[in-house]
């Protein structure tokens, strides 16, 4: 499914969005904070590709958490979007109004 979205709260101009361009973009973006391919394609469900990733990694969800969060730390502060800090509430929260 694609849309379409504002370019920002303030702006007329859209942009086309779909999931495949996000997990894209995920992906492409995970490389700016140095994480590993494998751990970027176990986030993204992707199955292992290589005999090493098959038979000889084993990440615990901990391990991918951290990466996660890094990655996810990483975009926010890139969009200059304020991250909640410890103890704070976390979840969903509007950043503008339509």
């Amino acid at each position: 499914m694609v849309q379409t979205f504002p370019v920002s709260a303030s702006s007329s101009m859209r942009r086309t969005l779909s999931l495949h361009g996000l997990r894209r973009s995920f992906g492409t973006l995970a490389e700016w904070v140095e994480c590993p391919v494998g751990v970027v394609a176990q986030i993204q469900g992707h199955k292992p590709s290589a005999t090493a990733e098959k038979h000889y990694r084993r990440r615990p969800l901990d391990l991918l958490l951290m990466w996660h969060t890094k990655i996810e730390a990483w975009i926010l502060e890139q969009a200059g979007i304020e991250q909640p800090g410890e103890g704070q509430a976390t979840g969903l929260r509007m950043l503008g109004s339509r």
